[in-house]
């Protein structure tokens, strides 16, 4: 059984926010290929430019909506792991804790975590491809082989994800950084601490002074920085985190 240092868990039960920032490794964990990993059989001879830039979609819109209806129903089958489920409890534990994503999968929130701020967009939402529209609505069709019409504008609805060349969403990446100036302790949970301008919530945390805590099983830049790195899947470490904060839960997050 996974042990986590008494010291961090004092640590996280002291802090008054603690900042959560998963990425592709807890997924993966869920069988979810990364998206360069995704990009296999029939879509092996594509370049991540010929399916995830704008561009690409105004060249071949079809083709780009078929690669993410592919990767929607990948992600459908997939189900949410311990880690995620860990997260979730903790966020019923700790005082406040803010749960950032850089993943599209939408895993956090079918495990029951609330309020999760997405940083690339949410993979089963569409958002109309006319920025004076911007219309966002639910992606209920897994079978459609082409992109809807906007139901406001009529110009073709779009994955509502961050493609390459893409500015993260305002919105989301404002709150992200406000919980980093306010948090006492980051979890840095499966990511490679590499894609900015994510990356720069740890190091706002650590330049602060805060406590960083690095959840992966892999080295990152974080590794050499961290006070507490904790080596292996999140879906072992994150449950034994969660049993050592709240010893008797109530409604079996730990299982």
């Amino acid at each position: 059984m996974t042990r986590i240092p008494q010291q961090l868990v004092e640590c996280m039960a002291a802090a008054r926010q603690v900042l959560v920032v998963s990425g592709a490794g807890i997924s993966a964990e869920s069988g979810i290929p990364t998206f360069r990993d995704a990009m296999q059989g029939l879509w092996s001879r594509y370049r991540p430019e010929d399916l995830a830039t704008p561009a690409a979609f105004s060249r071949q819109p079809e083709l780009v909506w078929q690669w993410y209806q592919w990767r929607r129903r990948l992600v459908a089958d997939a189900q949410p792991n311990r880690g995620h489920q860990a997260l979730a409890g903790l966020q019923n534990c700790l005082s406040t804790m803010m749960l950032v994503t850089q993943n599209v999968d939408g895993l956090h929130q079918r495990a029951g975590s609330k309020d999760v701020i997405e940083l690339h967009g949410n993979l089963f939402e569409n958002r109309c491809s006319s920025s004076a529209c911007g219309h966002l609505e639910p992606n209920t069709d897994l079978d459609a082989t082409a992109p809807p019409q906007c139901p406001h504008c009529g110009s073709l609805m779009r994955p509502a994800v961050v493609w390459f060349g893409e500015a993260l969403p305002e919105a989301a990446l404002a709150r992200a950084r406000h919980g980093a100036s306010e948090c006492q302790l980051l979890l840095s949970v499966g990511t490679s601490a590499v894609v900015f301008p994510a990356a720069d919530l740890a190091w706002m945390v650590k330049q602060a002074g805060a406590v960083l805590v690095e959840i992966n099983p892999a080295t990152t830049p974080l590794t050499a920085v961290a006070d507490f790195v904790l080596s292996g899947p999140a879906g072992e470490i994150l449950p034994a985190i969660l049993r050592a904060l709240d010893p008797e839960p109530s409604d079996g997050a730990h299982t």
